[in-house]
């Protein structure tokens, strides 16, 4: 009989030992904490212009997901190339340099514009000496023929590259030996190098790329659409690309009316900013097109929806008159300022006013946000 009473004792004593007490009290209390939101007074809610609104269903903009991939914006970009057969003599940019219309690029030399600029040079003296003379002395045809030939070799010496500040220098000085057929090649336009593909010293064609150029602070993004889908896409609707977790807000500039056999889609292409030059030609990327149909979803005002102090998105719920809980939910999209949500059932008066107000005043209660 003892022994049964000394085994019988046992778990209470190893309990004891470690110093753990089996009760309800303390869990009890902590689960109440929370759980728990913020109660504010009339004052306060007036103060505030805390404004609730029940959780239904709303007729949004019907979204189109697809898939797509980061392109350059053609529209920005330009390629350098010479007009005339030349010799590469200096390099004066580099691959990803950025660069601003009109600087140079690279140095090159010509054995025909060395030609081009001796023809200039004649063509310059003699219309200057005809036109001193003046038409009273000099007949009719040869005044225009010294007039149209400076003309033509003006434009041919700037057609194959030289500025019309390099070309006035080379007439105000009047000098051959400055004909020495050199020229640079300008960006046409501000943006950054993406292609250099050329050696010191080689000789290039005419149309030869030596340099490719682009902005990239708009790019494009190329979505693949399932046909049916199209009709409800038009040109500047709104669009969300997701990149390495982040949306980036765009719009549609483009829907491609070719079919793709392969894949039986259609193309529609988005342009969207490039903030830190952090997205490149050729990555991946998920889209959210908005169609011109709408659907029933549960939706909230943008602006009752905000990151909790761990990171997840949360509404305010109202429980009863005063009383606010802070609830998880999933952000499904956005659109035209409503927030598609889903994990709250449809009733729940949310606070769409005054949010910030309420999460300011739980965050002086000390409570800390958990899974609800």
């Amino acid at each position: 009989m003892s022994l049964l009473i000394l085994f019988a004792r046992v778990p209470s004593l190893q309990a004891a030992s470690d110093g753990h007490e089996h009760t309800e009290g303390p869990e009890s209390s902590e689960a109440e904490h929370e759980e728990g939101g913020v109660h504010l007074s009339a004052e306060q809610i007036s103060m505030a212009g805390i404004v609730t609104q029940k959780l239904q269903a709303q007729q949004v903009n019907r979204q189109i997901m697809a898939p797509g991939e980061i392109r350059r914006n053609q529209y920005t970009s330009s390629l350098v190339t010479p007009r005339i057969e030349a010799q590469i003599l200096q390099r004066m940019a580099r691959l990803g340099d950025t660069v601003t219309k009109g600087q140079a690029l690279v140095l090159l030399s010509s054995v025909d514009l060395t030609q081009a600029e001796g023809d200039l040079l004649l063509a310059d003296r003699e219309w200057q000496r005809v036109r001193k003379l003046g038409k009273k002395v000099v007949a009719e045809q040869r005044y225009t023929g010294a007039r149209v030939a400076r003309e033509l070799a003006l434009a041919k010496v700037l057609a194959y590259g030289m500025t019309e500040t390099e070309v006035k220098q080379l007439l105000d000085s009047g000098r051959a030996d400055l004909a020495d057929g050199r020229f640079r090649l300008l960006a046409p336009q501000d943006g950054t190098i993406i292609a250099d593909d050329f050696v010191m010293g080689e000789l290039v064609e005419p149309g030869r790329v030596l340099f490719d150029i682009s902005d990239e602070s708009l790019l494009w993004v190329d979505a693949r659409v399932v046909a049916d889908e199209v009709s409800v896409i038009r040109k500047g609707a709104s669009a969300r690309v997701l990149v390495h977790s982040d949306w980036i807000e765009g719009k549609v500039v483009q829907v491609h009316h070719a079919l793709d056999e392969n894949t039986r889609t259609l193309g529609v292409r988005i342009e969207i900013p490039n903030p830190g030059d952090r997205l490149h030609p050729g990555m991946f990327v998920s889209v959210r097109i908005e169609g011109t149909t709408t659907e029933s979803v549960l939706a909230v005002p943008s602006d009752a929806v905000l990151r909790s102090p761990d990171g997840d998105w949360q509404v305010f719920v109202e429980q009863d008159e005063g009383e606010y809980e802070p609830r998880e939910i999933d952000v499904i999209r956005q659109s035209s300022g409503l927030t598609v949500i889903e994990g709250l059932p449809a009733g729940s008066r949310i606070v769409t006013q005054g949010v910030f107000f309420v999460q300011s005043e739980l965050a002086k209660s000390g409570f800390e946000i958990h899974n609800h």
